[in-house]
């Protein structure tokens, strides 16, 4: 019975969402009788003027700021060391992430250093950081990971070819700073990827095995707000309220997954990034589709109240099974929309690397709350699928 689980849900970090509302900054650096501040970041924010906007908020504070963006995309061991370098020189109380995934998950890590030392590969694991890391305020440039609320942090070590995850409530942000006004700017590739990933983040949390009632209602929002506001927010990038709608979603979907984990397709795409460099986003699109039909038999009515969230069926149509059906041809038809690859055919992928990278994959614990039980040899096969791009085409539907 549903009763008899046990259920917990955690957000441990104050969020503060609406047109320009990273102006909050300096209350809260006030607030907390802050004096020094390390802006963490990457160039792309840095030339689209971006960090700029951070300074002047915080001169609005009459505090300073040193800024480290040397932050690559899927950053490294070597990266977080750098910026942890840069912290203890600057002797700032306080940080700030802005960017997509990348500079806020090192933003994170560097958090937890200041306060408990060491590399961050000490904390590798789950409920492995002693104490709450340093002041952060996490702003979000993408509509995508949701780093800014969650209780992860994703780092590659190069020295493995392996992308390792950090997980502790000490790792949240304190404060988010969720202002879609910063999205504007966002190119329409990024958009793409970026909001791929926040539906697949949604997706996953809603038919995890650890789902429950909050996280369902979480995620069943999310997958409505950022596949009915994608297509807009790619092609027209200036249109505030998809922007809106793609930062909601994408900060919702964070919440719902904060509480369930993930599934397949995260465990496979970490290894594509850590081994060949696959953006995250770009590695977690092409997999989603072929991973949801490996996944539709576990739970079809899950996957059909997903195909009436996109707005591809109505709850009375077909078959329960047909329906399902359609959550699949829904993604297709919206990656292939805002110009999503379907193969992974530009990242010369070597086919003698996919044992390794299965094997990689199945370390995940996100394979643990797949909604359909995942073998080794499942892995091989759905990573097999996605580079030579076997059924591709859209699944037929007969009711």
């Amino acid at each position: 019975m549903l009763g008899n689980v046990i259920s917990e849900f955690n957000c441990n970090t104050e969020i503060i969402m609406g047109n320009h509302s990273v102006q909050s900054i300096p209350e809260i650096i006030k607030s907390g009788n802050f004096t020094h501040a390390l802006i963490v970041s990457d160039e792309g924010i840095e030339q689209a003027g971006l960090l700029d906007i951070i300074v002047q908020q915080l001169s609005n504070a009459n505090i300073d700021g040193t800024v480290f963006s040397s932050v690559e995309a899927n950053p490294s061991t070597l990266t977080v060391e750098a910026c942890y370098k840069v912290l203890q020189e600057s002797h700032a109380d306080i940080i700030i992430g802005i960017g997509g995934g990348s500079p806020l998950d090192v933003a994170k890590a560097v958090s937890i250093l200041g306060t408990n030392g060491g590399d961050i590969t000490d904390y590798e694991g789950i409920n492995t950081v002693p104490k709450q890391g340093m002041p952060l305020i996490a702003i979000p440039t993408t509509a995508g990971t949701a780093s800014e609320v969650t209780i992860f942090t994703v780092i590659t070590d190069h020295n493995r070819e392996y992308k390792f995850t950090v997980g502790s409530r000490h790792l949240a942000a304190r404060w988010a700073i969720v202002d879609p006004v910063l999205t504007l700017s966002l190119p329409p590739s990024l958009t793409a990827s970026t909001g791929l990933d926040a539906l697949v983040h949604a997706i996953e949390s809603y038919v995890s095995k650890k789902a429950y009632v909050i996280s369902e209602v979480l995620a069943l929002k999310a997958i409505e707000l950022i596949s009915g506001s994608l297509r807009t927010a790619v092609h027209s990038g200036d249109d505030l309220e998809a922007r809106y709608n793609m930062l909601y979603g994408s900060l919702i979907a964070g919440l719902a997954f904060n509480n369930t984990r993930l599934g397949n397709v995260h465990a496979m795409s970490h290894p594509l990034s850590a081994k060949y460099n696959v953006p995250h986003g770009i590695a977690n699109s092409i997999l989603l589709p072929h991973v949801m039909e490996f996944n539709r038999v576990s739970n079809p009515n899950k996957f059909s109240d997903i195909a009436i969230a996109m707005g591809a069926v109505t709850a009375g149509s077909g078959t329960e099974l047909s329906r399902s059906l359609e959550a699949i041809n829904a993604v297709k038809s919206l990656s292939e929309d805002i110009g999503i690859p379907s193969t992974f055919k530009d990242f010369a992928i070597d086919p003698a690397s996919i044992d390794e990278m299965a094997d990689d994959a199945m370390k995940s614990g996100n394979i643990q709350v797949n909604p359909r039980k995942t073998k080794n040899e499942d892995i091989v096969k759905l990573f097999l699928k996605c580079i030579h791009n076997e059924n591709s085409t859209k699944v037929p539907v007969s009711n």
